[in-house]
């Protein structure tokens, strides 16, 4: 089988909680390898096009306001089956219902806000890591 490349972003508020060690320890421990990975600040226009099919949603302003926030760590995670392995590593997106053992069910809090602040991103395709890897990594 081939090794897949996926984009995971540590969001704001698991950078926040300091979280993001615990985070990078749990996607290594699952046998992933972090092949590139950094800080930064995100930009409107990195926002636009990273969720770009949510515009227009209720959520979506929202949402891009709490990715502005604060520092995110994006991180390129390579390994057979990563994309699927991660998004089932991380949980379901809201914290308060995703499984112990994950990182959302674990480490993941339900502030009563309209924002769903889950800690963390994983592309959810091949071709939606190909594209979120090119905003992030560009």
């Amino acid at each position: 089988m081939a090794i897949q490349r996926t984009l995971i972003l540590v969001k704001p508020d698991g950078v926040k909680r300091q979280l993001t060690g615990v985070i990078l320890a749990r996607i290594e421990a699952k046998g992933y390898t972090i092949a590139e990975l950094k800080q930064v600040s995100a930009t409107p226009q990195m926002l636009a096009e990273h969720y770009a099919e949510h515009e227009g949603k209720p959520f979506y302003q929202p949402l891009v306001d709490f990715m502005l926030s604060g520092p995110v760590v994006a991180i390129i995670a390579e390994g057979q089956n990563v994309i699927t392995g991660f998004r089932s590593l991380a949980g379901t997106t809201d914290p308060t219902t995703a499984a112990p053992g994950t990182i959302r069910g674990d480490l993941g809090r339900d502030w009563g806000l309209k924002v769903q602040q889950n800690l963390v991103h994983g592309s959810d395709s091949e071709e939606s890591a190909a594209r979120e890897i090119g905003i992030w990594f560009a």
